[in-house]
């Protein structure tokens, strides 16, 4: 059986790679496409919109009543997350959630709304980085004691709005959860000498970078780099899309991307 689609975010450019994307998997039938109600392609196709050509499903700005919807993607913007969720919650829509750069509040929402339909919150969509937050615990969790610095660098496009990523800052959170310390986010000025607990957290902004992310174990005599270089989009929408067919008609309750992995 087909699973049926709502993209919110469908104007960005992860959304019209979404929509792209979608139209080719022969599993999955996009429904919706909702963006804000102030965006100037609102009453356009979304096919048109993505580049595609026609595929009779109009940008709006609300979800349509009546509609089948297995699964709804959030790659918006916070403001976007936190608008359509009640609407999730209320019909128990299954959500995956891929938009980063929300508040403490707004996380706790996401959380809360896990109690009453599906939720699947996740700061990265890409397949590969999911295995990667996998291998840093367990760098972590070896190095641990041993002398090792941790640091963090990241790499994104200058359009970027937040600053780190939700990926970098998760990276951060999987080393401080194994070793405690605390976060340096960059360094200026004579600050003094590296303090071992510290975990450094680096952002680059330029060009068209579409994601890029190392964790730095050093030491002494020796360092160690685990590395995820995003190529196009497409890694992060093709694993919004796997996600999306995983939480299809999942019962109420918080998922991540290692439910889809099966890690």
């Amino acid at each position: 059986m087909k699973v049926h689609i709502a993209v919110n975010g469908a104007c960005g450019r992860m959304g019209q790679r979404l929509v792209a994307l979608a139209k080719e998997d022969p599993d999955l039938v996009l429904v919706a496409a909702i963006d804000a109600a102030t965006n100037p392609a609102q009453g356009k196709d979304s096919g048109e919109v993505a580049g595609i050509g026609p595929n009779d499903v109009p940008i709006r700005y609300d979800l349509p009543l009546g509609t089948r919807i297995d699964t709804l993607i959030d790659f918006s913007a916070p403001s976007g997350t936190m608008a359509v969720l009640p609407v999730c919650v209320d019909r128990q829509i299954p959500i995956v959630v891929a938009t980063t750069g929300h508040t403490d509040a707004q996380k706790a929402e996401i959380e809360a709304a896990a109690h009453m339909t599906a939720v699947l919150y996740a700061p990265n969509m890409s397949l590969v980085v999911n295995l990667l937050f996998k291998l840093v615990r367990l760098t972590a969790e070896a190095l641990k004691g041993k002398g090792f610095d941790a640091e963090i660098i990241e790499r994104h496009h200058r359009f970027k709005k937040d600053s780190p990523s939700g990926t970098a800052v998760r990276f951060g959170e999987i080393i401080r959860e194994v070793q405690g310390g605390q976060f340096v986010h960059g360094r200026e000025g004579i600050v003094g000498e590296r303090k071992a607990e510290e975990i450094g957290i680096h952002a680059v902004r330029g060009g068209d970078n579409v994601g890029e992310h190392t964790i730095v174990f050093t030491t002494i005599g020796e360092t160690l780099e685990l590395v995820h270089k995003g190529h196009n989009r497409d890694s992060y929408a093709r694993g919004a899309l796997l996600a999306a067919k995983h939480m299809a008609n999942r019962p109420a309750g918080r998922y991540t991307m290692n439910d889809v992995l099966g890690l």
